[in-house]
């Protein structure tokens, strides 16, 4: 059996469909339908049943899912351990929350360049659970993301909190209430937020949901200086990182909501792969270098 037809194998349980699986390791669907099957003669066993959609793995195909996995792990490791001596070229695929990027992005990939000048770095954007969604499918090298503290990651994923955030409530500096309340007090005067699968949006509406309340929308929007414009306009509420109130071009106008139920910090977190050869130095920069762009941002606004 082969290590190319293993990865295969496990790369369909994971993504829960041939044609995902072909996308994440950049093969054609024939092709992982080949290396499956090879798997299954070489075991003299069939992995999947083939009459459920999504295609799921019997009984005995849980059981050698997870000794592949252990299988994969050992094998990164002995990659590991043979590439990390060799300095790091090529493309170090990154992610970041589109809300902090602006923030954070510029100096450390600046620094980073300077640092390792044979590696190019490549940016994607995204709420944080899809990319640690990229890293788990091997699309990403690492990602900087906002998430709780104490946050559980899959057990081939390491995070490591590197900083925090705080968030506040804004609203039009003329609608500011003439003292701290509750969210119960403002809830429905509507709030302007990311869609939906924005982790902010998501801790608000479990803390109103736990009141009682709902989630009253009034536009949903991508981009932090947008919502804070329409927030300035008195179109609703927002929900952003004081850091960026702070730098916002309509700061003069926004004024931070101060409630005695509703102080929500998020941590940044660094999370990257269980093996990362000779990327490991760069990931761990990546990270220091966000950290300190995070820092020198609050300590100028």
């Amino acid at each position: 059996m082969k290590i190319d037809d293993i990865d295969a194998f496990v790369a369909v349980i994971r993504c829960q469909s041939i044609s995902h699986a072909a996308e994440s390791l950049q093969l054609t669907q024939p092709a992982i339908t080949r290396r499956v099957q090879n798997f299954e003669q070489a075991l003299g066993v069939e992995l999947f049943d083939r009459n459920t959609k999504p295609l799921k793995p019997t009984l005995i195909g849980h059981q050698v899912y997870e000794q592949c996995r252990t299988i994969l792990r050992e094998m990164d490791a002995l990659r590991e351990l043979v590439a990390s001596d060799a300095p790091p070229t090529g493309v170090l695929r990154l992610g970041v929350p589109q809300t902090i990027g602006d923030v954070v992005l510029l100096d450390a990939l600046k620094h980073l360049r300077q640092q390792y000048p044979a590696l190019r770095a490549q940016v994607a954007t995204g709420w944080g659970s899809h990319l640690v969604g990229k890293i788990e499918k091997g699309e990403l090298d690492a990602a900087a993301a906002l998430f709780p503290a104490g946050k559980i990651f899959p057990d081939n994923i390491i995070g490591e909190s590197i900083g925090k955030m705080e968030l506040v409530v804004v609203c039009a500096k003329d609608k500011l209430p003439k003292r701290p309340g509750k969210l119960a007090d403002i809830y429905d005067s509507g709030w302007i937020l990311n869609p939906d699968g924005c982790g902010f949006r998501a801790g608000l509406q479990r803390t109103l949901s736990d009141q009682g309340l709902g989630l009253k929308i009034n536009l949903e929007t991508f981009g932090t200086e947008l919502q804070l414009g329409l927030v300035a306009e008195g179109m609703g509420l927002g929900l952003v990182p004081r850091d960026l109130l702070d730098r916002s071009a309509h700061r003069e106008l926004l004024a931070a909501v101060p409630l005695k139920d509703f102080k929500p910090v998020m941590d940044l977190w660094l999370i990257f792969p269980r093996f990362l050869g000779n990327l490991q130095g760069p990931v761990e920069s990546f990270g220091d270098l966000v950290a300190r762009s995070l820092k020198k941002a609050r300590d100028a606004a």
